[in-house]
């Protein structure tokens, strides 16, 4: 049996960007199936970061410490281009204000989860995006909400102490809780490792598929004009973060790693705020949802890129774990 779960596991990680795009195609043609989704956002959420909490351990800890520099500029890219980019598109095409906030609320989440596989696949430094995506996310209860109340406040008021709260309760504890179980059940650790990314996966096409199915309406009307801004957002993001990685003379697999995890976002925390603190507006969840679909796609196409021009260089990178 866990033979089977961590065949499907395995599976399900490195396929999650078709995984994503068929979930997405279902739920639009199908919507009944996949709309009581959204009644659980929250706790789906919180499974996908109770998962990823799972899989830290203390060698994360040990890399971000042996590498600060190189993680601290890539979460400094992370939390500086993807916000300012989102208010620039957002500004720039005049967005309708629940588009708008749902821009904004995309480009100010920490990385996704998701950028690890890319980063993999691509042959970017895995140990390099899975400390920035630990780093982003627990940063992310304070710099998430601070930068939302920044940027977003021009469209709608703000309540900055319930965006934490939020934060908080669908990320830092899930992980936490996540981390302390990992550590106390050492002896099923290799169990745990098969099963929790299946989990994970498995509740964020959930978390996307009641999105979808949702604002079935809503995309048909103004799906082109967000699929537009997200794929520009998604794009000079990772144009911006490889540029910024190789300004600080980063080798092509740290860039590599830099360049997907800057574009690459949680889009699913973007889903859970839109929906938890802007109730009243339903469209702030629609970027969110079609950044979920279009990032493992573009993620899909550069990791092949990358790949190639890695073996153009004969760079055969192998991650340092100890």
């Amino acid at each position: 049996m866990s033979k089977l779960i961590l065949s499907l596991s395995q599976y399900a990680s490195k396929y999650i960007g078709v995984l994503v795009i068929l979930i997405s195609l279902f739920a639009f043609l199908s919507p009944s199936m996949f709309e009581w989704a959204t009644t659980y956002t929250s706790l789906l959420l919180g499974f996908a970061m109770f998962g990823m909490g799972m899989t830290i351990n203390a060698n994360d800890f040990k890399n971000i410490l042996r590498h600060p520099k190189d993680v601290f500029i890539g979460c400094l890219a992370q939390f500086l281009v993807m916000p300012l980019i989102s208010y620039l598109l957002a500004v720039t095409f005049n967005l309708p204000t629940p588009i708008a906030i749902g821009v904004i609320l995309v480009g100010c989440c920490p990385g996704g989860t998701a950028s690890n596989i890319i980063t993999h696949i691509a042959g970017g430094d895995t140990t390099l995006s899975v400390s920035m995506t630990v780093v982003s996310t627990l940063l992310c209860p304070i710099l998430t909400p601070l930068w939302i109340y920044l940027l977003a406040g021009q469209w709608v008021d703000v309540s900055i102490l319930s965006m934490i709260t939020s934060v908080v309760k669908v990320v830092l504890v899930p992980i936490i809780l996540g981390i302390i179980i990992n550590y106390k059940m050492k002896n099923k650790k290799e169990y745990l490792s098969s099963v929790m990314p299946l989990i994970s996966v498995v509740s964020v096409l959930l978390l996307i598929a009641g999105i979808v199915a949702t604002n079935k309406e809503q995309l048909l009307i103004c799906g082109s004009t967000v699929f537009i801004i997200i794929i520009l957002h998604n794009v000079i993001g990772m144009i911006l973060g490889f540029t910024i990685a190789k300004l600080f003379k980063m080798d092509l697999p740290k860039s590599t790693a830099v360049c997907v995890e800057v574009g690459m976002q949680n889009s699913g925390l973007a889903v859970s705020l839109a929906l938890s603190n802007f109730a009243t507006q339903p469209l702030c969840a629609v970027p969110g949802a079609i950044f979920s679909i279009w990032h493992n796609i573009s993620g899909g196409i550069l990791a092949s890129i990358m790949k190639k021009r890695s073996e153009d260089n004969n760079i055969n990178y192998i991650p340092e774990f100890e």
